[in-house]
């Protein structure tokens, strides 16, 4: 990957062909995620006559998910739960919508990317969504300190660390051509 710098008003990089291939692949796997989610919502006769949409109240069972979601209020479980089902839904339009941007500015065969300020705004958030959900997967709790299982080079979770540490740098990159710019 050639990283992130700001040209003509816009954030350039260029990525071969497998880094475009595991990106895309990975932000489709938060997508699933987050679409099975928006899935487990009820169905409330009085939201489908009003056209509003409404989420589970439920915190997500999927660690990685619940990562993603977190809750609304940390110290009140019950309005944390009301807040749930109310603004979830919009959380998971806009993850959504930043991995959609995301997707359809990434060459799937490689090559150069150019992003204006939103598109770029979209991919850190996109980026940071999988980030998220890899850490989880990971245990990750320190940036700076590898998590168990990663000691054998073989390893899935070897591979998965080594992602990772890929995608920070990525949008390492970004965001720092978004800060100089």
């Amino acid at each position: 990957m050639r990283p992130f710098h700001r040209r003509f008003g816009r954030y350039t990089a260029a990525f071969e062909p497998a880094e475009a291939s595991l990106i895309a692949d990975l932000v489709d796997q938060v997508r699933q995620l987050l679409a099975e989610r928006r899935a487990q919502a009820p169905t409330d006769p009085l939201a489908q006559l009003t056209g509003m949409t409404m989420g589970p109240a439920d915190k997500p069972a999927d660690p990685a998910v619940a990562r993603l979601l977190p809750d609304f209020h940390a110290q009140d479980a019950q309005l944390s739960s009301g807040l749930r089902v109310l603004h979830e839904p919009d959380l998971i339009a806009a993850k959504d919508a930043a991995a959609v941007t995301l997707l359809d500015s990434l060459p799937r065969g490689g090559g150069p990317v150019r992003l204006d300020d939103d598109t770029a705004a979209a991919w850190t958030s996109a980026l940071n969504d999988v980030r998220l959900a890899l850490g989880v997967r990971l245990e990750i709790t320190e940036d700076d300190t590898p998590p168990p299982g990663v000691d054998d080079p073989e390893s899935p979770q070897a591979a998965m660390y080594v992602t990772y540490r890929w995608l920070s740098a990525v949008q390492d990159s970004l965001v720092t051509a978004m800060l100089d710019g």
